[in-house]
């Protein structure tokens, strides 16, 4: 039985939130989390998910042979790191990590929201690199590094950490944190798998999701006339060098396993604990309208999430993760009403507006506004990033189909 403990601190102050516990038990992991008296007497203190209220606890969290991840409550989960993350750690510390030992060996400087973690020497727990963020003139480097990991070319244990702490937290894609300035970028690398353009199409994406009114995280491409081209995501989480404290709608939602969730669930979350509930009903429905006409195919719970913004209260955070897929199943990963099918359909987003308090007509106006600036605008949005001619046309279903045709039509 393997038994770890940290203290639990809030952003650059370090200010004590409360104590982690993790036991490793065979095939067995469990988690306690408990907050500081400290904490619930400070007039600024907060849940840091709404599950784990302040006035309850001690919070027990548990995970089964097979989906060891909920061993952490979901705040803490979220500032893990996800399949190429931990496949990173595992090459640089051994195999046989703990969800504990995912979560703190993964660069403090990059994990993803405000908590940090704390040993009982008041130092923050980290692993063999420190907090090596690299700088935004070593990308090119970074780049190499890692598509020398993928390929299964042998590289330094130095490398090898610095690419692990740097990993950051999200996604099964390979990426890197990068530091310019004052600014902490993701950079997602092209993949030496890739058989289309992801990295660019998702920098036109969220363009074009800007351009739909949506709040996007500033994005543009680096290495653009390389054949590994990366995308540039400022991380929305900080500002300057201080942290915002941030939730999946996962968490969000309590889900645990493999539990999916909806749109309309959501809706609920902002209505209860939404800073302003209004603006973000009718921004979610926007993106529920634009995820349905991009064919985005990466709607799932944990790319949805929420920044803190003080009084108890939530916000969206900017859109994130939206990966048009042109052959994919007209399938969305996070249903539209709650208990309902997972279609991508304009009609049921449609007859789910009032869900989101917008009336009838208003809804029709946002689709039909949507559509025309997706469909004017994909093409030369996609040009803009280097994606023209056969591979542009391979993308066309993704934004050009029946339900296209519906949302125009409306």
């Amino acid at each position: 039985m393997a038994e770890f403990a940290a203290q639990v601190v809030l952003g650059d102050r370090r200010v004590p939130v409360g104590q982690l516990r993790f036991t490793a038990a065979g095939p067995r992991q469990f988690s306690t989390f408990a907050y500081d008296a400290a904490w619930i007497e400070n007039p600024r203190a907060f849940a840091v998910q709404p599950d784990l209220p302040l006035e309850g606890g001690p919070f027990h969290a548990s995970g089964q042979p097979g989906n060891t991840r909920d061993a952490l409550a979901g705040v803490f989960a979220d500032a893990a790191p996800d399949s190429w993350g931990r496949r990173l750690l595992e090459r640089a510390y051994g195999n046989g990590l703990t969800e504990f030992e995912y979560l703190t060996l993964s660069d403090d400087a990059c994990r993803q929201g405000a908590l940090r973690f704390q040993g009982d020497d008041g130092e923050i727990i980290r692993g063999k690199a420190g907090d090596a963020v690299p700088r935004l003139v070593e990308l090119e480097a970074i780049t190499a590094i890692a598509r020398a990991y993928e390929q299964g070319k042998e590289i330094s244990a130095e490398e090898m950490q610095a690419l692990a702490g740097a990993g950051g937290s999200g996604g099964a894609r390979p990426k890197a944190n990068v530091q310019d300035g004052d600014t902490l970028w993701l950079a997602k690398f092209t993949s030496v798998h890739d058989q289309q353009p992801i990295e660019r199409v998702e920098v036109a994406t969220l363009r074009l999701a800007q351009a739909c009114g949506i709040r996007t995280p500033t994005a543009r491409l680096e290495l653009a006339d390389t054949p590994f081209p990366v995308a540039l995501i400022q991380r929305f989480d900080r500002r300057g060098s201080s942290r915002i404290p941030y939730i999946s709608a996962r968490t969000a939602l309590g889900k645990t396993g493999t539990e999916l969730g909806s749109y309309t669930e959501i809706v609920d979350f902002i209505r209860a604990y939404g800073a302003d509930p209004k603006a973000d009903f009718r921004e979610l429905f926007v993106r529920l309208i634009f995820t349905i006409l991009v064919s985005n195919k990466d709607d799932h719970l944990k790319n949805h999430g929420f920044l803190y913004v003080g009084g108890g209260q939530w916000r969206l955070s900017p859109v994130f993760d939206v990966n048009p897929a042109p052959d994919r199943n007209p399938h969305l990963e996070t249903a539209i009403l709650e208990g309902g099918a997972h279609d991508r359909s304009i009609a049921l987003a449609l007859e789910a507006c009032e869900f989101f308090e917008i009336p009838p007509e208003e809804a029709g106006q946002i689709i039909r506004d949507t559509a025309r600036h997706i469909s004017e605008g994909w093409r030369e949005t996609l040009r803009q990033v280097g994606v023209s001619g056969a591979l542009a046309r391979d993308y066309e279903p993704a934004f050009m189909n029946a339900e296209t045709e519906l949302a125009l039509g409306m």
